[in-house]
């Protein structure tokens, strides 16, 4: 999927390009600096988008061939990784694994070989994300809205999606998730595709 997506870059508008082009110099700058990269993708409530930046840019930094790179996730609230999400990524080629059984539960995503990503509803402070010199990468506007400081963060960048919550239960749930997965898988190989 990730050849399929990196053919179609000329499709992102340009000032949206603008925007990802941010990340991408954080990211240089960090690689140029022999330094860990660190990207939080943040969400009110941790369920759909912040999942879909987390593990679509962590298999971009992996198809890119950029080390050093961890990718988080965060919210403002504790919530789910929603079964919707966890479809679309299945649509899209990754495995999916539930590891438990809470009404919070882990997921093992796999993003090629033996490389997994652990996914749950967390708040963006967790202990288990970074605490400081990390970018802070803003993917819904209620997360934008509510949390406009975020400390030791090293870039705070707003990359608002439509959420694909408002057609949970209608026809188009499936559509509509996975649209919003491809563009957000689009984004963030383009943003990897322009470190050196």
């Amino acid at each position: 999927m990730c050849e399929s997506l990196s053919t179609q870059f000329d499709s992102i508008p340009e000032k949206r390009k603008e925007i990802l082009e941010k990340i991408t110099a954080y990211i240089q700058q960090r690689k140029d600096s022999n330094k860990p990269i660190s990207l939080v993708y943040i969400c009110t409530h941790n369920a759909r988008r912040s999942f879909f930046g987390q593990i679509w840019a962590q298999t971009a930094a992996s198809f890119y061939g950029i080390d050093n790179c961890t990718t988080y996730s965060g919210g403002m609230e504790v919530t789910r990784c929603h079964p919707n999400a966890i479809n679309a990524l299945q649509n899209q080629g990754f495995e999916a694994h539930r590891s438990s059984d809470s009404t919070n539960p882990l997921y093992e995503i796999n993003y090629g070989g033996n490389d997994n990503l652990l996914c749950f509803s967390k708040l963006f402070n967790d202990s288990r994300n970074p605490a400081q010199d990390f970018a802070a990468i803003m993917v819904c506007s209620d997360a934008e809205t509510n949390c406009p400081f975020i400390p030791e963060a090293a870039l705070r960048i707003s990359t608002t999606y439509y959420d694909p919550k408002e057609f949970d239960g209608t026809p188009l749930e499936e559509e509509k998730y996975l649209e919003r997965a491809n563009q957000i898988a689009l984004e963030c190989l383009y943003v990897f595709s322009n470190v050196n």
